[in-house]
């Protein structure tokens, strides 16, 4: 299979090589991951920064409730998990410092890793290939900067670690809405993070489309799709006066998965012809037939 990007046709690379990033490249640092520095000679720096600004400014609580009174109807479109993950292949995520290919390519990365370590959990590998699906409301009118993106709770006053910081969300009106803008906000001490208003975008949407189709996962990994782009709380330590002590097996969960998120995306590209007869295997044990988008 040829995997679509905007310019050229990427060839594939040999599977075996897969999966390892110093096997096919010199290796990337760590530390070189989530760069999130401004380089006005960088276009993809640049477009990352566009994303995050216009997120950052629009993304309010009267935002996010009309988001949801739209897309939590389930009503946009049906389709097969497969067809939906296909349409990623469309989709490069304008949000992402690490990763200029379709979504779809990180899909199959994040999912072969998680597959290489953890042999025996065949639903923790569907979790990796689906992660990012939420990203199909790109294709139904949402502009990017509320689909992709690490995601964060509205209501109350922002976290010191969000991307590029107190200058992105300057004018966005919560920022100066006393109901809004203290620590707890609208929120309690240690309400728990299942109680928290989140920016809207990919993580939510898909949580509750698996909810609302009855798909046959386990907690952890519905806890992984929910919450794997709440970068500000499980990389940033953000948010621990709306969290409680019980919230620690989220974190977890969060943090077993993201490694295989994040770190893959300087891997090579997957043989995704070759992959699909087992993960459709594991989408007919899972998430089987047509659902409700």
């Amino acid at each position: 299979m040829k995997i679509k990007t905007d310019d050229s046709v990427v060839s594939l690379i040999d599977p075996s090589l897969l999966f390892r990033p110093e096997k096919i490249y010199d290796g990337k640092p760590i530390e070189a991951f989530r760069d999130y520095t401004v380089d006005e000679n960088d276009p993809i720096k640049q477009r990352v920064k566009r994303t995050y600004y216009e997120m950052h400014s629009k993304m309010t609580v009267d935002f996010v409730k009309g988001k949801m009174a739209k897309w939590l109807q389930f009503n946009h479109f049906k389709t097969t998990i497969k067809d939906a993950l296909i349409k990623l292949n469309d989709l490069v995520d304008e949000s992402d410092p690490d990763i200029d290919l379709p979504n779809i390519v990180h899909a199959f990365q994040t999912a072969e890793r998680i597959r290489e370590d953890h042999p025996d959990d065949d639903w923790f590998h569907l979790i990796g290939l689906i992660h990012d699906l939420g990203k199909v409301m790109a294709f139904y009118e949402e502009p990017q900067w509320c689909v992709v993106g690490d995601t964060f709770p509205v209501g109350c006053k922002w976290g010191k670690s969000i991307v590029y910081g107190d200058d992105s969300f300057k004018d966005n009106p919560d920022t100066y809405n006393t109901k809004y803008n203290t620590e707890y906000g609208m929120y309690e001490p240690n309400c728990g993070i299942e109680k928290l208003m989140m920016s809207w975008g990919h993580d939510e949407y898909l949580y509750r489309v698996l909810l609302h189709n009855k798909a046959k996962l386990p907690t952890e990994g519905l806890y992984m799709i929910r919450y794997h782009s709440f970068y500000p709380w499980h990389a940033g330590g953000d948010y621990g006066h709306l969290i409680t002590k019980e919230d620690d097996k989220i974190k977890q969960a969060v943090l077993k998965f993201n490694q295989y998120d994040l770190y893959t995306k300087s891997a090579g590209i997957p043989d995704i012809e070759a992959l699909w007869p087992y993960y459709e295997s594991l989408i007919d044990k899972y998430i089987p037939g047509v659902i409700e988008f």
